[in-house]
């Protein structure tokens, strides 16, 4: 028997209307969850203090001091390279075996779990390199991590600007590379800021890579070679070892407004590119 086309529209609108809300509600259920146990001892002093007594008392302000200064370190490395690989699989080069090859390594890169990639930068950056458990080798590692997602993304947003522009660049005489710095990228801008924020946010939440890179010494690092814990990692601990459950949520209340509005940001900034690009 063959359904009426209204009928099956209508039951396949409704499908997706409930797939999307069950999403949508295990996202409100986690952030009431954290929020009603965490928020409650956020404060202004829970911010601005170090940790004491192994993070059972005092704050979080050394964690957050090294969260921001390994994030940064990593979309620092990772950006120009994820960036620039972008515009040679674009621009630069025609599909063959070579870009497929490329394409390959960072879908397989983008595919390693995180604790193979700690391991990596442990082995490397740590040991072979002699950086130590530090914000470098916690940075480097990180931005191994978040390259893939920067190139993907960089990649489709150029992709996405017409081939019109480049054509009508070419017969102005500008060069390959003035139609790509003045035309192509401007263009492709909304792209590849939103993969980078979404890196921001990637490595904000990363605890695996850290604890074998970073360290987790409790002081503030003043140094790109002194150990280093992060906000992740710093609930991470706290929460497996018992140390203090109500600072854990505290500290996972504060990571995943963050993480929120980094992604709010990212989402606002884009709107904003594109209409200024428009």
């Amino acid at each position: 028997m063959r359904l009426d086309p209204r009928v099956s529209q209508a039951v396949i609108i409704s499908a997706l209307w409930a797939l999307t809300g069950f999403t949508l509600l295990i996202l409100i259920v986690i952030i009431v969850n954290i929020s009603v146990e965490g928020l409650p001892r956020v404060s202004w002093t829970f911010l601005t203090q170090p940790p004491h007594d192994m993070g059972r008392s005092g704050g979080i302000f050394s964690t957050v001091v090294a969260t921001a200064y390994i994030t940064f370190l990593a979309i620092v490395v990772a950006t120009p390279l994820g960036v620039g690989t972008a515009i040679y699989l674009t621009e630069y080069t025609r599909e063959s075996w070579l870009t497929r090859i490329i394409r390959f390594g960072a879908e397989c890169l983008a595919g390693v779990p995180s604790i193979i990639l700690g391991l990596f930068g442990f082995v490397l950056f740590v040991l072979k390199l002699g950086f130590g458990w530090s914000v470098l080798s916690g940075g480097l590692t990180l931005a191994i991590m978040v390259l893939p997602i920067i190139i993907r993304t960089s990649e489709e947003a150029i992709k996405a600007v017409p081939e019109e522009y480049r054509v009508v660049c070419y017969s102005l005489g500008l060069s390959q590379w003035q139609t790509i710095a003045k035309i192509v990228l401007p263009s492709a801008l909304p792209g590849i800021t939103t993969g980078v924020m979404l890196s921001v946010g990637r490595s904000l939440g990363e605890t695996a890579v850290l604890l074998f890179t970073a360290g987790a010494a409790l002081r503030t690092p003043v140094s790109l070679f002194d150990s280093g814990r992060t906000m992740a990692v710093h609930f991470y601990i706290l929460a497996r070892e018992g140390i203090s459950l109500p600072n854990a949520y505290a500290t996972a209340a504060v990571l995943m407004f963050s993480i929120l509005g980094i992604n709010l940001a990212a989402y606002g900034l884009m709107q904003r590119l594109m209409r200024r690009f428009s």
